[in-house]
């Protein structure tokens, strides 16, 4: 029912159907070769496609991660002039059986904050080497 209401309800303010599918997440980055390095042998993530030193795609399980350096287009500036820049609040969470194991298997790697824990279950927030926020997640069920 929801996913009717909600292709109606994109329908009705377009006049048309949208036809959406996950593609994936971007991260802008400031090395691309640096950060396929970083997701493929730090945190298990397959390379895609690549094209150094613009652009490269990383996945694991169903999310693929677009990789955007400097001269991709995906990188370009906003026709205000504002630059794409990496880092911010947005991020990808990915689901853990045990954080603290996690954490400890990802020791030398930048951590934004310590464990927090809260009634939905523990997370902790690990940068790429660009500033790019990941979430690590364990829940309490």
């Amino acid at each position: 029912m929801a996913e009717t209401a909600t292709k109606d309800e994109a329908q009705s303010q377009t006049g048309r159907s949208l036809h959406l599918h996950f593609h994936g997440v971007r991260y802008q980055v400031k090395d691309v070769a640096r950060s396929v390095e970083f997701y493929t042998s730090k945190l298990g993530f397959k390379l895609g496609h690549q094209h150094l030193p613009e652009f490269a795609n990383v996945s694991v399980g169903p999310l693929t991660l677009l990789l955007s350096g400097p001269g991709a287009s995906g990188s370009r500036p906003m026709p205000d002039g504002h630059a794409q820049e990496p880092g911010g609040w947005n991020r990808v969470v990915f689901s853990v059986p045990d954080l603290a194991a996690c954490i400890g298997s990802l020791k030398g790697l930048h951590f934004r904050n310590k464990m927090e824990v809260g009634p939905a279950g523990k997370q902790i927030q690990l940068e790429d080497p660009d500033g790019n926020p990941i979430e690590l997640f364990e829940s309490a069920r």
